[in-house]
């Protein structure tokens, strides 16, 4: 026996109580391997049809997606504040499809985006309803079940489309390999960071990220191409992005609010009587100055 068998063990638990089989891959591993392929598939072709800004802005709606269909399938709380970020989010999309003139080329590029995010918010509200959550040791097993699935399974797929004749290859040598191994490497640290991050620190930050990546874009988009940030393109990112901070927040933070007002009040009413006390307290010191001067002026 392997010294590391009974930890391998018991993270193969996280798949169940027989652990990982070959009827698990195929129902709790595949589905996710799929729907995370078609989030990276959609996305790519996205950024062809669009620009990285769009596509990153839009990408943040993921984040209402997952509340709409965690509300739905998972019976999560409601919250009037998410409802409004979620209609925030259409709002934007439909804004920045305005903004390019309802052209072919946008509309279709916008529609990937949004395609994405639901694959997004799919995967993660079916990880939730169907294995829960992970820890360290179990996120890193479910990661290499899904790569094992992408080697079996996802890279037949161009070998299918070079027999059939639909897609044709290229010679290898004008393959850009320095740009696909940096790409690569990235979208490595990319998830490794995505999905061991939030065992580390509080899933607000790294949602942040997402968030941060729209400023960065617009800027690379300013200098190395030919966007034109009008009203309704910078709207629309305002909106989305106020959307998705809408939320980042707690489930509890209407009570935390009505709390600190409370407190508020409470120390506004302590201050009043103190500052009574004190103009209470100055009047009868004067009434005795002025006393002696009265008498002294008497005689």
């Amino acid at each position: 026996m392997l010294p590391f068998s009974p930890c391998f063990r018991e993270c193969c638990r996280f798949f169940g109580d027989n652990g990982l089989t070959l009827k698990v891959f195929f129902t709790k591993a595949a589905p996710f391997g799929v729907l995370w392929t078609l989030t990276n598939y959609l996305y790519l072709h996205a950024i062809k049809k669009i620009n990285t800004t769009d596509v990153s802005v839009l990408f943040c709606c993921n984040k209402a997606f997952v509340f709409l269909l965690s509300w739905i399938v998972l019976r999560d709380r409601f919250m009037g504040v998410r409802i409004v970020a979620a209609i925030f989010a259409i709002a934007g999309i439909v804004m920045m499809t305005y903004a390019d003139g309802f052209h072919s080329h946008s509309v279709i590029g916008i529609a990937l985006v949004v395609g994405s995010a639901s694959m997004s918010a799919l995967y993660k509200v079916l990880f939730k309803l169907l294995l829960g959550s992970a820890k360290f040791g179990e996120a890193a097993l479910f990661l290499s079940v899904l790569a094992v699935f992408n080697v079996l399974f996802v890279t037949c797929i161009p070998v299918i489309l070079y027999f059939t004749e639909v897609e044709y290859w290229s010679s290898f040598d004008i393959v850009p390999w320095g740009n696909l191994c940096g790409f690569s490497i990235l979208l490595l640290t990319f998830n490794i960071l995505l999905n061991f991050g939030i065992a580390i620190t509080y899933p607000t930050l790294i949602s942040l990220g997402i968030v941060l990546s729209v400023p960065v874009n617009a800027v690379v988009d300013h200098y190395t191409s030919e966007i034109v940030f009008n009203s309704v393109r910078v709207i629309a990112i305002i909106i989305i992005g106020l959307g998705f901070l809408l939320l980042l927040l707690p489930e509890e933070w209407d009570v935390w609010v009505i709390k600190l007002l409370t407190r508020l009040k409470v120390r506004k009413k302590e201050e009043i009587p103190e500052g009574n006390g004190d103009i209470a307290s100055g009047l009868p010191n004067k009434s005795r100055r002025t006393r002696p001067s009265m008498s002294s002026f008497a005689h």
